[in-house]
């Protein structure tokens, strides 16, 4: 998988072009898939709400917004950089400014952020407990299995420092004593 995305990625510049609104497509679709499936358990277990309408709709509306403007803030910084967030046409310089100074996979965590506030607003407690759960190990084993190991061949030595000090999703937060 590496290496075909490798691969593509130093292509012609039309397979690059071609391939890379597939991709989002494919992408965007299996997570509507996801929240449909979620939805139907719900509906077929009997499972609870997950809280009391308007309250729902109060609570989801920071999770989505927020995460929508991580994403967005996210996708920029890899315009400037001349590519775009989709494996076939990346960026060809390493992008460590902005949100990509606290996570590796910011859009990721912006995604995880508008999830959460889907389940929360539709009352799905099988997306939250389960689905969102589980689409979050399966992005980060195809992060480590697949992304990961083709940005440490594109970039090297610089990929691997940034690794090891950018966490891959969550920021860290820092607490220094001294100044509490």
């Amino acid at each position: 998988m590496v290496r075909l995305f490798d691969r593509i990625s130093k292509g012609k510049p039309i397979y690059r072009m071609l391939l890379t609104p597939i991709a989002p497509i494919f992408f965007f679709g299996f997570i509507a898939t996801m929240i449909y499936v979620a939805l139907q358990v719900d509906g077929w277990l009997g499972l609870p709400e997950v809280m009391p309408g308007p309250w729902n709709i109060r609570l989801s509306r920071p999770f989505m917004l927020g995460g929508f403007v991580l994403m967005a803030w996210s996708a920029s910084r890899f315009f400037r950089a001349q590519g775009t967030p989709v494996p076939f046409n990346p960026p060809r310089r390493l992008v460590t400014t902005g949100p990509y100074a606290w996570s590796r996979n910011p859009m990721m965590t912006g995604l995880f952020g508008i999830l959460l506030g889907v389940g929360i607003r539709l009352q799905s407690f099988s997306l939250l407990v389960v689905f969102l759960p589980l689409f979050m190990i399966l992005i980060g084993v195809q992060l480590r299995k697949v992304e990961e190991p083709g940005l440490e061949k594109r970039f090297g030595e610089a990929y691997l420092a940034y690794k090891n000090r950018t966490p891959r999703f969550f920021p860290r937060l820092k607490m220094n004593r001294r100044k509490l």
